[in-house]
């Protein structure tokens, strides 16, 4: 019997890495457009995106944890590795219909802890799987995440991914994460309007240096429209708001988070 489970894709506009054994803090939003898992238990794990054989770390990970075997097909309604939390959606999605497919008995704190552990173990996220939970904007303010249900339009577009296991491997460049995003967090609104967030993280990216020439050119096409724009990390990749038309894709910001599907 088939398990299908859903999970909200997400956009990190401001993130400040963790320093020692402290949490990583940051800015994300969920987005209506996520990833869709199929999952059958099977006598050993094999994992497919949209039918085709792909290794899958995080989702072959969370299975290992839960204790599960299964055949998974991952059905991503983003372009995974580009910034838009695939890897954690489809992970968080798989403990969801894991849980359910045997029956285990796990309530969704620990399937969550079981889908972060697996996403940070493979290096594919940092705190995706939190904000796709629950929906909404999450933030971070005095050390203590808040969240808020924005009711807004989202436009994407990416042109391709960046590697984000190196990216939170590079000292130097987690570092001037670390000292813009804690700044830029101080400052962000309570609570944040999903333009004000936008142009935070645009700010953000003018003092790390992320933005690729691709991002620049595509946020200036955003703010020629009146909208606001910046980068989703880390993907070649733009989010803009307050625009219509502007960029390809577009979406919303959903209030609610992940969930197991109704059977066909």
């Amino acid at each position: 019997m088939t398990t299908k489970a859903f999970a909200p894709g997400s956009v990190t506009g401001l993130f400040a890495p963790a320093e020692g054994d402290g949490p990583s803090r940051g800015a994300s939003f969920a987005i209506e457009d996520g990833v869709l898992v199929a999952l059958e238990p099977a006598p050993e794990t094999t994992v497919t995106v949209d039918g085709e054989p792909a290794p899958f770390e995080p989702v072959e990970r969370v299975l290992a944890d839960l204790g599960v075997t299964a055949g998974v097909d991952v059905r991503p309604e983003v372009p995974l590795g580009h910034g838009f939390g695939a890897s954690g959606a489809a992970t968080l999605a798989t403990a969801l219909a894991a849980n359910a497919a045997v029956d285990a008995g796990h309530d969704r704190s620990e399937l969550l802890r079981a889908a972060h552990e697996a996403e940070m173990a493979a290096g594919t996220g940092q705190g995706d799987v939190f904000i796709q939970d629950r929906g909404g904007l999450l933030w971070t303010a005095d050390g203590e995440p808040r969240r808020t249900e924005p009711e807004a339009a989202v436009e994407y577009v990416s042109r391709g991914g960046i590697d984000t296991g190196e990216t939170l491997a590079d000292e130097e460049t987690m570092a001037a994460a670390r000292r813009a995003g804690t700044n830029h967090l101080a400052a962000l609104d309570d609570p944040p309007t999903m333009r004000s967030l936008a142009e935070r993280s645009w700010a953000y990216l003018q003092e790390t240096d992320f933005a690729t020439p691709f991002v620049t050119e595509t946020v200036a096409r955003v703010e020629d429209a009146g909208g606001a724009g910046s980068m989703a990390l880390f993907g070649d990749a733009v989010f803009a708001v307050d625009v219509d038309g502007v960029l390809e894709n577009r979406t919303r910001v959903p209030s609610s988070g992940a969930r197991l599907l109704a059977d066909d």
